[in-house]
């Protein structure tokens, strides 16, 4: 399930604007410590929403009006991946749009329900559903509405001008900014739906070719069908836990300068994840431990060894706590359900 989540390279969009707009790098790291430039280059993660959302909280606040724009501004066509390439992904603007629409998955949360409505000369792209907290609710209409009008001029290539921008905000001191954007005085506050309308324009062609167009839907839906959400902190710490049992070196220095932190660094994350050292080397033995028992052959005393134990009678007595039996009876019979660890013994 990708719901829930964004692609990384909007994140990187969003981390870069917050960036410029002033916001200290220190207050991003804080949202997620799993958030960088390390994950937001792999085009097949996804991070939280709510991630997105406080990033945008914070760009607003430092950037102000037009805080959504700042945004629209950087994100040149390709900027979005294949997401810019599907407004000519069809011969017309209104085919075109309702491919951008079902397949929004690439560029936002797929929770966020937009619709493309085509009546009489009118063609509307609205928001549908809305999923947003009302404190970002400004510059992610403010950067999505200006995206659609941007990317469906370039797919015309005529300078389309709407006749009606409605948002759901009632933050009209950015009246003068979205009129200069959009190029249109109807501007509407405090609407039902965010939406942009077009007279005329449903039909006007992008030039699309049929067999590239269907290649793009096609790589489109394979994106979403392979994206995976980024590791959380604790994902992540729990694997350089892993990394320093195997290489015999686990100790919390070790595992801290795995991470690139320090040792207080990490021991602040581990309050922050309300959790202990004690609680993630537990966890990451357990699940070591019935791996092992479960799919070789190996002594118990050798799998001991391998977890950090000092013999195999402490490694007995652990897996006794975490799964209600002996490693020898586990082994006899596995249970594909087992106890939670137990790290308050």
């Amino acid at each position: 399930m990708i719901e829930g989540t964004i692609p990384t390279r909007i994140a990187a969009l969003i981390r870069a604007t917050a960036l410029r707009a002033g916001v200290d790098p220190a207050e991003l790291a804080a949202i997620d410590p799993a958030v960088g430039p390390a994950v937001l280059g792999d085009d097949l993660l996804r991070v939280s929403t709510g991630w997105a959302w406080r990033a945008w909280e914070l760009i607003d606040a430092a950037a102000g009006p037009g805080s959504g724009l700042l945004a629209t501004a950087a994100a040149d066509r390709g900027g979005l991946h294949v997401w810019d390439y599907l407004f000519t992904s069809a011969p017309t603007l209104v085919e075109s749009l309702r491919t951008v629409v079902e397949l929004r998955g690439i560029v936002t949360d797929p929770a966020v329900g937009w619709e493309v409505v085509h009546s009489g000369g009118l063609l509307t792209v609205r928001e549908a559903a809305p999923i947003e907290p009302a404190v970002v609710l400004a510059p992610i209409e403010e950067f999505m509405l200006s995206m659609m009008l941007r990317r469906a001029r370039e797919a015309t290539r005529s300078q389309l001008v709407p006749v009606r921008v409605a948002f759901t905000h009632q933050r009209s001191e950015r009246y003068r900014l979205l009129v200069d954007e959009f190029g249109t005085g109807r501007i509407d506050f405090g609407a039902e739906h965010a939406e942009i309308i077009f007279l005329d324009a449903a039909a006007l062609p992008t030039g699309a070719d049929a067999h590239l167009g269907a290649m793009l839907r096609h790589y489109a839906e394979l994106v979403l069908a392979t994206s995976r959400t980024v590791p959380s902190g604790q994902d992540l710490m729990r694997v350089a836990i892993a990394a320093a049992l195997d290489a015999g070196e686990l100790t919390l220095d070790g595992v801290a300068r795995r991470l690139a932190m320090s040792s207080r660094t990490l021991q602040r994350r581990l309050s922050e994840l309300d959790t202990s050292w004690r609680s993630e080397v537990e966890a990451v033995r357990h699940e070591r431990a019935v791996a092992l028992i479960r799919d070789t052959g190996l002594p118990v005393q050798s799998i001991a060894v391998r977890l950090g134990y000092t013999d195999a009678r402490t490694l007995r007595r652990a897996f006794h706590r975490w799964t209600g039996r002996g490693p020898d009876e586990f082994r006899r019979n596995p249970d594909p359900v087992t106890a939670a660890v137990a790290t308050g013994e």
